[in-house]
């Protein structure tokens, strides 16, 4: 089987012009193909007009970020055109309304073209058929046969009735086979891997991961880009058993999640920064009460309502200091929508266990993204560890004390209801009993106790959670460091760097908190140039590896312009700080080329 299939199709309009259906029917039939598929949509924050650009990129390998190129064009407008044919390159498509869009200034070799809708589908005013037109013609150009498009109209539609299938398929064809006596198709056409993949988005695999691992709590308010955790909650909550409920805001949501989980259910609840701010006083109280909770931060660009529909990586310092004073907590990012997916499972059962709240960082370019999974990786029976959780009583064991004085700092949690376990459970500083002392200034010796008892809790931690490992090569020139959603990229990065003879290594950061201080120190002490890769604009990740471990990098590669980056943009960066033309130490890449 070959393997250097890596095509690459944006579809660009104004909002309201159907850009999702033709890239669902075309995502549906990659991944029936085997194919792996990597989807970004930069959209705005508007209900019709502005720009929206979805690109789609295919590979017969894994496709770890969105990509660098656009193979093939489809432009719904003039606007369209107008931005991106400049920058396709000789043998690239773009795909049209001729009757509507006309082409501009253009590279040498690239393939117009135009479709006449109007003469093809009979009805000039259905402003949708030229994406059902213009799907035939890309089918035609990929090397499909119109059956395979067929196909995947009929499951689009079918819902709609036979009438609105038959519409469609007819355009469809019509625009197949118009392509077909005027436009070349590739010379090397779709290839058809053996084994089908599955699809999701990264919020579908948050929701998934946490039905998976036992979820029986959701809570949530809308708020882009967290909104599909709960769409996929509601939608599926009756039949797996999940109580799902959309509270009236973020500070009801972050208590009725506290709440539940307190009565023993495993609950989850997912916000994006503004909301996740209203959520941090409950965070506390989790922590304080001693209660295994799980909040989702879907990073976009700040501060305030910011851009909504942007991607950055932005909320690291929030989450870090989410709420007042000294606890217990977990911040983690994951780094793809599978290990989204895998991380909820492993979150909760490190919560049970060590009970308290736990801050999972996703954002809008893994959680809006699309993305191909092989359906046997996805484990949707994940072994549950519920830690020193009471659901019965054992007997006359004598009087409970919540939080007993424990060599490992972790006291038996009992739920609310078993018999002779009766306990106060509050915001206030407490002792064993649960007693309050938060006006005991004569036992401030029980204050001490049970900080140091909370403190105690994560003193394995690093025994059941992985530090990150350096990967690439073992001479490299530079090594790059990121976290969460930067991992993809920069691993292709690192590909384009090493064909060009570039030695490279890096280390992707999962788990932030606690952090790998000592693991982390010693990969870096062997680096000739460390170079830190994160899309906000203060180098928060970078601020954070400094105080935890003292080292200050040799470089910054940044971007904060609400789009994530692509590979190039990192290669690009390396190269100029090897070259010694950076300056101020921070390269900032250009995002014209898609945008």
């Amino acid at each position: 089987m070959s393997q250097g299939f890596d095509f690459s199709i944006a579809i660009g309009g104004a909002a309201g012009q159907g850009i999702a259906t033709p890239g669902n029917i075309l995502a549906r039939m990659f991944v029936r193909r085997g194919l792996h598929l990597n989807a970004y949509n930069a959209y705005q924050s508007i209900i019709r007009g502005g720009h929206i650009l979805l690109t789609m990129r295919v590979r017969e390998q894994e496709a770890l970020s969105h990509g660098d190129h656009i193979h093939l064009l489809l432009c719904l407008n003039q606007d369209t055109m107008t931005r991106h044919l400049r920058h396709l390159g000789p043998g690239a498509y773009a795909v049209y309304n001729a009757d509507n869009i006309t082409p501009g200034e253009h590279q040498d070799g690239v393939h117009l073209c135009g479709m006449p809708v109007t003469e093809l589908t009979g009805d000039a005013k259905n402003k949708l058929a030229q994406n059902t037109a213009a799907l035939g013609v890309m089918a035609h150009v990929l090397g499909l046969d119109f059956e395979v498009l067929e196909s995947a109209l009929t499951l689009q539609f079918q819902r709609k009735g036979e009438a609105v299938v038959s519409s469609n398929v007819a355009v469809a064809r019509a625009g197949y086979e118009y392509s077909s006596a005027h436009f070349t198709p590739l010379a090397n056409p779709l290839p058809q891997n053996p084994d089908p993949l599955a699809v999701w988005t990264g919020n579908e695999a948050l929701a998934m991961g946490g039905a998976a691992a036992g979820v029986k709590f959701y809570c949530a308010y809308p708020m882009s880009p967290s909104t599909g955790v709960l769409h996929w909650m509601a939608k599926n909550a009756r039949e797996l058993g999940i109580m799902v409920r959309q509270v009236e805001d973020e500070i009801g949501v972050a208590n009725m999640a506290v709440g539940a989980a307190h009565t023993g259910a495993r609950t989850m609840c997912a916000t994006s920064g503004g909301g996740f701010a209203l959520m941090t006083e409950a965070i506390g109280s989790a922590a304080m009460m001693e209660i295994p909770v799980v909040f989702i931060n879907v990073m976009r660009a700040g501060p305030s309502t910011g851009v909504p529909t942007k991607t950055e990586q932005g909320d690291l310092w929030q989450a870090l200091g989410a709420s007042q004073g000294d606890f217990e907590r977990i911040v983690v990012a994951p780094q793809d929508a599978h290990d989204a997916f895998g991380t909820i499972a492993e979150v909760f059962n490190l919560i049970d266990r060590y009970q308290c709240p736990a801050i999972v960082l996703s954002d809008l370019l893994i959680s809006e993204g699309t993305f191909s999974v092989p359906p046997d990786d996805i484990d949707m029976f994940p072994t549950i560890e519920r830690g020193k959780l009471i659901r019965e009583s054992n007997g006359d064991a004598g009087p409970y004390n919540r939080y007993v004085d424990t060599a490992d700092g972790i006291s038996p949690r009992a739920v609310p209801g078993v018999p002779g376990h009766v306990h106060v459970v509050a915001t206030d500083e407490h002792d064993e009993e649960g007693i309050l002392i938060s006006d005991e200034f004569t036992n401030p010796i029980k204050r001490r106790q049970m900080v140091e008892k909370r403190a105690r809790k994560l003193d394995d931690y690093f025994t059941r959670v992985p530090a990150p490992e350096v990967e690439g090569d073992e001479d490299a020139e530079v090594t790059l460091v990121g976290w969460g959603s930067t991992a993809g990229v920069i691993a292709e990065a690192m590909e384009q760097l090493q064909a060009d003879g570039v030695k490279v290594n890096r280390i992707a950061v999962k788990w932030i908190l606690p952090f790998h201080a000592e693991a982390v120190t010693e990969a870096l002490s062997g680096a000739r140039k460390t170079l830190i890769i994160e899309n906000n604009h203060s180098g928060q990740f970078h601020r954070y590896l400094r105080s935890e471990t003292g080292i200050t990098a040799d470089g910054h590669i940044r971007k904060y312009d609400g789009e994530p980056f692509m590979p190039h943009h990192i290669a690009d960066g390396v190269r100029a700080h090897l070259a010694g033309s950076v300056s101020g130490g921070v390269f900032v890449p250009d995002q014209e080329i898609l945008v």
